[in-house]
């Protein structure tokens, strides 16, 4: 009988119901009430990068828990039957209800308002074999990380806020573990206790082989001490509506492009692309671009007005003609976007929605 092949990725963690409000001009203050002219309902938490996994082909496992409360239910059929994500190792839990957030979105960014309770039950051990594993970093890495690691998957990491604001630079201490890091440049700075995401980029690539440092709208820079190159690219001037989950996004066409074997350029050109279409939508999972999304972005901009900036554009990412050629299906293929309400029963199977 021949092995099981392993998956492409392998991510575990709290999957959260999103529930996210745009449109807001400002925040809410304290005695009144706002109305928004938006909203959708999505899996959030890990979920985010399982699902921008999935949509750019690869497979994905995923585990965590899932209470049976009607939340839960939602995430699991949305993740394991709309997105095609492998919730093998995965767990149902009765008599906890879902953890939620609430994100609202305003002035280009967001924020958020969660409520959680831990899962009564321990993660499983379990762990499948993968070629990359996507985690949060820790001081001290969870036991997961460490069997994934032996078994030869290669770590990839992001880091949360620090709601305590100390940023701890003893959390860096994970990273002999990873093979990646990929913070955004404020977390990048607190952490590397510098005052630019250039000085911050190089003090992380001393503590890691390939050390990405995102900057938003500005783009992204990185070395990669592997191969010796270092790479900065421009951000994409897109029309922002929601930018919860758009790191997660953009770790995952990051790893998309690693798995390929790009170069460093290209592999931050696609993870930016993928995150700017991802900040033109609702919420942080089903916000991620499939491959439909990609090369209706791709023809549309070498079809439109020709600028300098757009001429730039086009040679920036001339590589995707040869991406895009290996995903001649799932440039086809249509994603489901977040929707107000929850979707129910026989709604979930049909992938509609917009690409």
């Amino acid at each position: 009988m021949q092995p099981t092949p392993p998956f492409d990725v392998h991510v575990r963690g709290t999957v959260f119901l999103d529930i996210v409000m745009t449109g807001l001009d400002s925040e809410p203050r304290l005695g009144t009430e706002v109305w928004t002219s938006g909203m959708g309902s999505c899996p959030g938490g890990i979920a985010n990068m399982a699902v921008a996994a999935s949509r750019l082909g690869l497979s994905t496992s995923l585990s965590a828990a899932f209470s049976t409360d009607a939340y839960g239910e939602f995430c699991w059929r949305t993740l394991g039957e709309q997105e095609g994500v492998d919730l093998s190792t995965s767990y149902r839990v009765g008599d906890w209800h879902s953890p939620v957030t609430v994100s609202l979105a305003y002035g280009g960014d967001r924020a958020m308002v969660t409520h959680e309770h831990p899962a009564p039950l321990d993660e499983p051990a379990d762990v499948p074999a993968a070629r990359t594993a996507l985690v949060h970093l820790a001081a001290v890495p969870q036991p997961w990380v460490l069997r994934a690691r032996e078994q030869g998957s290669l770590v990839f990491a992001d880091v949360g806020w620090d709601s305590s604001t100390r940023w701890n630079p003893d959390v860096l201490a994970g990273l002999e573990h990873c093979h990646a890091f990929l913070p955004n440049h404020v977390e990048a700075m607190r952490y590397t206790r510098t005052d630019d995401a250039s000085a911050a980029v190089a003090a992380l690539a001393e503590r890691v082989p390939v050390a990405v440092v995102t900057c938003g709208s500005e783009g992204a820079l990185a070395v990669d001490a592997g191969t010796g190159e270092r790479a900065q690219v421009p951000g994409l001037r897109l029309d922002a509506l929601d930018a919860t989950g758009a790191g997660d996004v953009f770790g995952a066409g990051f790893l998309t492009g690693t798995l390929a074997g790009w170069g460093l350029a290209h592999r931050l050109s696609f993870a930016n692309l993928c995150a700017g279409l991802s900040v033109q939508q609702f919420g942080g999972s089903l916000s991620a671009p499939g491959w439909g999304d990609i090369a209706d972005w791709w023809w549309h901009l070498r079809r439109g007005p020709r600028t300098s900036a757009t001429a730039q554009l086009v040679v920036q990412y001339g590589f995707l003609d040869d991406v895009l050629a290996a995903h001649p299906s799932g440039a086809d293929r249509a994603v489901r976007r977040a929707s107000a309400t929850l979707a129910v029963g026989n709604d979930l199977p049909d992938g509609g929605g917009n690409r």
